[in-house]
């Protein structure tokens, strides 16, 4: 155990020095555009975005180091701007407004993000992410994935391996069903529910780790390896907040496996991944107990490409999160030892023309065990709030990309993306009531070069 304890935490080190390094080169996916000299719509479905085409997972799978053979001397750098407006069907409650916002129809600089993304050198690449907030006017180390990857045949059968130094569990993975899953953009000053899976984006940013992947002859995909947190030193210095700073005692294992199989466009893969952690929250090991999540996941992806003119998609995720929260029902004078559940469901269908104008409808449905949180009343008395996380939410969503494509204006330097988005609420945190309050539009663009 503490051999394999030390190999994580040396992967995280090595993962820590090398984003440290790109981050000064910034980069985004114009800089892939250079370096392989296909239009952004031969990667991604709607031209840009996360959601990823055949020929994009393949670029991943294989390091980021595609190119067409020509050598840049551009740097693998790029930038993403994005702002929107938002509305709720009612006013929001004051205290969880950020300061210098208004109670609703707020106008934000959301954020300005820096990427080196493509070939470091031979069969080394990365995508690595700086981010700067711009409603709290911070600067994050976000989303990293750096990659050694190559390929060799076994009895003509064609396999590709690799390894992922990465930051954020599932960041690294090729379906995009859990980071970088749909919404694939948002608002700090939309309301929204407040619990989610521990694999879900619970330890984005705070951790490093290593995993070994393998994919046999376009088929089969089996990944594993594991995480630990960041310094604390670390998580401050890349903006990490200091009630959201997390630490796993010990490693954390991560696994993933997948089928996928292309039918002459018709894409379809189902896949099973999970993770194991005992984590302190706040780094506070003051109790002498963590909390333990165990995720096990399943998801589906299913993708029309036959006709690039007429592309359909269809994603679903299943997460099935088991808890024992030691630490926390301590800190709330509860049995240390009872046990809680979370599930997680979601599921998006999408309809894209020419790869410009494109509508999507998400579901998504939380589900656990009840949550008890001791609080203290004004007059000094302690008490109980004693709820449910369920929450039941839809998003639908219109975009219109006017570039990415062969031939658009000033390719592959400008790539814009706006949208129009409605989030609607049947259930919060438990409660029906006034949900329809946080009901949500937002008009968004994301401009990239």
């Amino acid at each position: 155990m503490y051999q394999y304890k030390s190999s994580i935490l040396t992967f995280s080190i090595l993962l820590t020095a090398a984003t440290s390094l790109t981050s000064f080169e910034a980069s985004a996916l114009p800089s892939f555009t250079r370096q392989t000299g296909a239009a952004c719509s031969q990667c991604h479905t709607q031209s840009f975005g996360p959601n990823l085409t055949p020929f994009g997972r393949d670029f991943k799978l294989g390091g980021y180091t595609m190119s067409n053979g020509k050598d840049s001397k551009i740097p693998a750098v790029s930038a993403l701007v994005s702002g929107s407006f938002t509305n709720t069907n009612k006013d929001q409650d004051p205290a969880n407004i950020p300061a210098g916002y208004n109670k609703n129809n707020n106008f934000t600089f959301d954020s300005v993000d820096a990427f080196y993304a493509g070939k470091i050198y031979g069969k080394v690449g990365a995508f690595a992410q700086v981010n700067y907030d711009g409603v709290s006017k911070a600067v994050t180390m976000d989303n990293t994935d750096i990659r050694f990857a190559d390929n060799m045949d076994i009895m003509d059968t064609p396999i590709t391996y690799g390894i992922s130094l990465n930051n954020n569990p599932t960041v690294q993975d090729l379906w995009n069903t859990t980071a970088w899953g749909f919404p694939y953009n948002g608002s700090a000053l939309q309301p929204g529910a407040g619990t989610s899976a521990l694999i879900d984006g619970g330890l984005g940013a705070q951790v490093g780790g290593a995993t070994a992947y393998t994919m046999i002859d376009n088929l089969l995909y089996l990944e594993a390896g594991g995480y630990t947190s960041l310094s604390n030193g670390i998580q401050k210095g890349i903006g990490i907040p200091t009630g959201d700073r997390l630490e796993i005692d010990g490693a954390a294992p991560y696994w993933r496996m997948a089928l996928q199989k292309d039918w002459k466009g018709h894409f379809l893969a189902v896949g099973h991944y999970g993770m194991m952690a005992n984590v302190f929250p706040s780094r506070d090991k003051s109790m002498g107990a963590s909390d333990r999540y165990t995720d096990i996941a399943f998801d589906a992806t299913y993708q029309y490409m036959a006709n690039p003119k007429h592309i359909f998609e269809v994603k679903t995720t299943y997460i099935y999160e088991d808890q024992k929260l030691s630490y926390s029902h301590l800190t709330n004078e509860l049995n240390p030892n009872a046990k809680s559940y979370l599930n997680t469901f979601k599921f998006n269908t999408s309809y894209t023309f020419d790869q410009t104008y494109g509508v999507t409808f998400g579901y998504n449905n939380v589900k656990g065990s009840n949550v008890s949180t001791l609080n203290t009343a004004d007059d000094g008395t302690t008490f109980y709030d004693i709820g449910k996380p369920n929450s039941d939410y839809y998003t639908a969503e219109l975009v219109y990309i006017p570039f990415g494509k062969s031939g658009s204006y000033l390719a592959p330097w400008l790539n814009l993306r706006t949208s129009l988005q409605y989030i609607g609420f049947a259930k919060v945190n438990g409660s029906t009531q006034k949900t329809s309050d946080n009901n949500t539009f937002m008009l968004n663009g994301m401009l990239a070069f």
